[in-house]
């Protein structure tokens, strides 16, 4: 399987409060990537707009940035997702909440709802900063899926660029593979062993997708193989955020129907309540 690298960086930029953070963040990541920098304008162009860009971009200018200006009106979900199309943009960043409330939940913010149509892989940022922040820790998902050996080699590969010194895999186990009912001490060892049973399973397969991934990308990287029983997508958040990791990986979602919208499950969970920055990859 063929690793697709981050050629070019698009960002939905706005004049808002995180206008200069935003900017520094997408600027800092395409030069650690080596990438050309779109920023996605969605309004009229003008002189005085540009001039402002200008003024932020100009001490990555001087790093030798390559950047390329687009401006387009038009409704801000389609015409972002429609510029990443035509500048064939390979991970796109856009500024979220990291919390909705339940109204934003279902009408679906504008970040959320291009991370549900997107084809190309996006970046969830909570808390941009102007002064690095360093990305020491990534937690990838390991669930047994078509996408999910992708994703693996995508997080080491940004973890190489991003100087990241530990990668946890989090394989999420669904509760219904254990199905055991503890009622004494032998039904609890069963249990016990059940679990272990399914844990090198899973640990075995994870062992075999990292022996695919490129030595390069590996090399000083603290790799940990992590079982957990739980929800998916649920689960994994969970312990994104309970080990304060600064960056988690996910496989790109699945075509959603009506009823995956009222009942949200696997990613819509992570979207719901970002636990830290978000890479989603397409």
């Amino acid at each position: 399987m063929s690793l697709k690298q981050f050629k070019t960086i698009g960002i939905g930029v706005t004049f808002s409060p995180n206008l200069k953070a935003n900017i520094y963040e997408a600027s800092r990541l395409a030069l650690m990537f080596k990438s050309k920098l779109v920023l996605i304008h969605v309004g009229e162009v003008s002189g005085e707009k540009k001039r402002k860009f200008n003024k932020i971009l100009d001490p990555f200018f001087q790093q030798s940035l390559e950047v390329e200006f687009v401006f387009k009106t038009g409704d801000p979900v389609e015409t972002i997702l429609s510029v990443c199309q035509n500048q064939a943009v390979d991970l796109l960043i856009i500024g979220a909440l990291k919390k909705e409330n339940i109204v934003n939940y279902y009408l679906g913010s504008i970040a959320r709802k291009i991370t549900r149509k997107s084809t190309c892989s996006v970046l969830l940022l909570i808390n941009p900063a102007i002064k690095r922040v360093p990305c020491e820790h990534i937690v990838v998902n390991g669930l047994k899926d078509p996408k999910t050996e992708q994703t693996i080699m995508s997080a080491f590969y940004v973890a190489h660029h991003l100087g990241a010194t530990k990668l946890t895999i989090v394989e999420e186990i669904n509760q219904n593979e254990v199905a055991v009912k503890v009622e004494d001490d032998k039904s609890l060892r069963k249990l016990n062993i059940v679990k272990e049973r399914i844990k090198l399973r899973e640990t075995s397969r994870i062992k075999k997708i990292i022996e695919h991934v490129s030595k390069k990308h590996t090399k000083n990287i603290s790799i940990k193989s992590q079982p957990i029983f739980g929800k998916q997508g649920y689960s994994i958040s969970h312990y994104a955020q309970i080990i304060r990791a600064d960056l988690l990986v996910m496989n790109g979602p699945s075509k959603m129907t009506f009823w995956d919208r009222l009942f949200p499950h696997d990613i819509e969970h992570i979207l719901a309540e970002l636990p830290t920055d978000v890479l989603i990859i397409q």
